[in-house]
């Protein structure tokens, strides 16, 4: 199975949603991009896929951000990667049994299987399913706390402007 780096983002950045809006709301695809190291660009083109699934929710104005349309425990990861056009596949034929000369080849069977496997185990676990778990929130509140380190400034970062009339 290949997972690119958008089926990747889409879950991690879910992931954040959800731990964050449980404590804050509404959550900003700015604060996202900060903590998980993602371009808000390649966040913004996520998130249209998300919301167009119905995943999340965009919520207007000051306080405003994105939200889950549903509750943690009624999304699962292989939804999240199927909403942003990611296959659970790992065949190099992508399903079709065309592998070999428009026929499948030997081991068709076997990696349609695990694909199978593969998608089945990530849909039995939700976003409170990792959610819940113990490393999960450590790793959230270390990102959380590396953003809410003050910058100090010193003489070589903050020179003195002179400004003449």
């Amino acid at each position: 199975m290949r997972l690119t780096t958008k089926g990747r983002y889409a879950v991690t950045a879910m992931l954040d949603l959800a731990y964050h809006s449980e404590r804050q709301g509404p959550v900003t695809l700015t604060d996202i991009a900060k903590r998980q190291h993602i371009s808000l660009s390649y966040l913004e083109q996520l998130f249209a896929r998300l919301r167009r699934a119905g995943m999340v929710e965009g919520v207007r104005g000051p306080g405003g951000g994105y939200q889950l349309s549903r509750e943690t425990s009624q999304i699962n990861i292989a939804e999240i990667i199927c909403a942003v056009d990611e296959t659970i596949d790992s065949t190099r034929c992508g399903g079709k049994a065309n592998c070999q000369n428009a026929h499948p080849c030997l081991t068709h069977d076997l990696w349609m299987g695990l694909s199978e496997q593969i998608r089945q185990y990530l849909a039995s676990i939700s976003l409170a399913d990792v959610i819940s778990r113990k490393s999960v929130r450590q790793v959230a509140e270390r990102q959380d706390s590396h953003l809410e380190q003050p910058i100090t400034l010193t003489p070589e970062l903050n020179p003195v402007l002179e400004f003449r009339a």
